[in-house]
């Protein structure tokens, strides 16, 4: 297994400029751990058993919509040492709709987790209240909460910075992601994110 490179392996930022990543769309999403490590569980015989921290990463997920109204999931996965999840934000937060105003992200939402830092990483600037930074950000932090309880990881890095995204653009792009997600555990030999394929 290569020893993970910090320049090398930096996961560089794909933002589009410009584009505004709170307003209604869908998200292919993927989030690393900190320096690839295997923390989520393992692969046997292509299925994916996820051990208490990757149940962890499961549950915050799934508990995303509960907390957060405008947002709906897709499909999922947690890898051992990656999470790839569809997510949906269906409504502009704050935007007026006949002629009444949406509602807004209450004070335990995501304001108070885009700036903690707690991800694993230092967060230079927290993102635009409802985008879909803010969202990666509070579940990324609350996991990383979560996992710190336990001793042997109390402060422990979890999390790679930031994360990869990619807008999805039509029910073609929508299938692919879902697609891709569902088969990820069978693929994982060949997984991009498996460190014995990092040349």
């Amino acid at each position: 297994m290569s020893k993970f490179d910090p320049q090398k392996h930096h996961r560089r930022s794909v933002r589009l400029k410009g584009y505004d990543y709170s307003q209604p769309g869908a998200y292919y999403v993927t989030i690393v751990t900190w320096h690839r490590e295997f923390l989520f569980g393992e692969i046997k015989n292509k299925e994916m058993y996820l051990n208490k921290i990757g149940k962890i990463v499961e549950w915050e997920w799934l508990e995303l919509p509960k907390r957060l109204s405008y947002v709906k999931l897709g499909a999922h996965v947690v890898m051992p040492n990656h999470f790839h999840g569809i997510l949906f934000i269906h409504e502009s937060v704050g935007a007026t709709r006949h002629g009444q105003k949406m509602s807004q992200p209450d004070s335990d939402s995501l304001q108070s987790f885009t700036t903690d830092g707690i991800d694993g990483s230092p967060l230079p600037k927290g993102p635009k209240p409802a985008s879909l930074g803010a969202i990666i950000a509070q579940f990324k932090s609350r996991v990383t909460k979560r996992i710190w309880k336990f001793p042997e990881f109390k402060e422990t890095p979890i999390w790679q910075r930031s994360y990869h995204e990619h807008i999805i653009r039509d029910e073609n792009d929508l299938k692919n992601k879902t697609d891709y997600i569902e088969s990820n555990p069978m693929l994982w030999e060949q997984d991009d994110e498996n460190p014995t394929n990092i040349k």
